[in-house]
């Protein structure tokens, strides 16, 4: 049986906008915290776990902008997810790290201590992530050690210097060898969550390079390349290339979500590895390129045949 994960609950905070302004504190709270009712939040503050610029706060407190709000939430259980990672690479500046499918990068969805930005800070305090990997993609993950080597990694993934290559299991059998993809991806509806990301006229461009590594039955494992960095990309453009991932639940041919579909992005399924990653070293500016072997489903079943 699977140990309950219960962390250590936290404390939220947030300097108030000129939205707050003429608010009440149980009113604020509860218009835009709606995942508490307000008679939570009623609770929440009589139980002093709810501060104004460091003094416990009242209901009808009213707020000014630039006030300062903190707010305790108690220990939860987590979602179940793995603890851990490898180390690929580390340095003064730099620590690269192996993401196990299934461990979230950063909080959120019910998740904090159970997210690969608490496990790397475990280990150092001042790391963490400059990009993120969905949680079920597994592979390279690069955390900066202080801020010069944040801003430097920032900027060049801003200016589309980093290379970054994944390995993925698609379905079908296609008649080309080698494919790039240009759908735009925004915002679409989606029943439970208001709306994700998929294929749309109507969004920001996106770029991905399709390499044929080994073609199986009724299925491709691939190398993609993504020159843009949009969310769940290799997803919805492999899917809208008539190439959905193997196991998929959310993405169907054409890059949108099925109609009827309750899908969301976080189910599990899919094979996505983050394989490969290029970038110029902060210090040193030399060429860094760091690897992570695929898990077993995505590496080649003939030991001649490599990714480019």
């Amino acid at each position: 049986m699977k140990a309950v994960q219960v962390n250590e609950g936290c404390a939220y905070r947030e300097r108030l906008g000129p939205e707050a302004e003429g608010q009440t504190l149980l009113e604020y709270l509860s218009r835009c915290y709606t995942h508490s009712t307000a008679a939570a939040w009623a609770e929440r503050i009589a139980a002093g776990r709810v501060r104004l610029d460091g003094e416990a706060g009242r209901a009808d407190s009213p707020l000014r902008r630039g006030s300062e709000l903190v707010w305790d939430r108690p220990p939860w259980t987590e979602p179940s997810a793995p603890r851990s990672f490898a180390v690929l690479h580390e340095d003064e500046d730099l620590l690269a790290v192996a993401k196990p499918a299934g461990l979230p990068t950063l909080p959120g969805a019910g998740f904090l201590q159970a997210t690969l930005l608490h496990q790397v800070q475990r280990r150092d305090s001042a790391a963490a992530p400059v990009h993120r990997l969905g949680r079920w993609t597994s592979g390279v993950v690069l955390c900066a050690r202080n801020p010069a080597a944040r801003a430097s990694l920032t900027r060049q993934w801003a200016t589309g210097q980093v290379r970054k290559s994944y390995q993925a299991l698609a379905n079908g059998c296609p008649t080309w060898k080698a494919l790039e993809i240009s759908a735009p991806i925004g915002p679409v509806p989606h029943p439970l969550l208001g709306q994700v990301h998929a294929a749309s006229p109507t969004g920001k461009r996106a770029h991905s390079r399709v390499h044929v590594v080994e073609r199986r039955a009724d299925a491709f494992l691939c190398e993609v390349e993504i020159p843009t960095g949009r969310p769940h990309q290799i997803r919805i453009h492999l899917a809208a290339a008539g190439h959905p991932l193997v196991g998929d639940p959310l993405y169907m041919e054409g890059g949108l979500p099925a109609p009827d579909s309750r899908a969301v992005p976080g189910d599990p399924g899919y094979q996505l590895h983050a394989a490969e990653l290029c970038f110029c070293h902060p210090r040193t500016g030399r060429d860094v390129v760091i690897e992570c072997a695929p898990p077993l489903p995505l590496r080649t079943t003939n030991p001649e045949v490599r990714p480019r």
